[in-house]
């Protein structure tokens, strides 16, 4: 499967099972940005995210965790 940065919730599961154990509270979104740049299967620009939607994706993941 193909992300792009608007796959919120698609790209919070693929973090959570590739980073189970990162702080996601205390994440830089310099980190972030590039764990899903990282994700297999991402295929986007990766100059196309911005802040809000780094937020949308730390926010997400926390989600994934409840």
């Amino acid at each position: 499967m193909a992300f792009k940065w608007t796959d919120i919730n698609d790209i919070a599961i693929e973090l959570e099972d590739a980073h189970p154990d990162a702080d996601v509270v205390n994440l830089r979104f310099t980190d972030l940005w590039g764990w899903v740049k990282d994700l297999p299967g991402f295929d986007d620009d990766p100059d196309k995210s911005n802040e809000k939607i780094l937020e949308a994706i730390q926010m997400a993941w926390l989600d994934e965790r409840d």
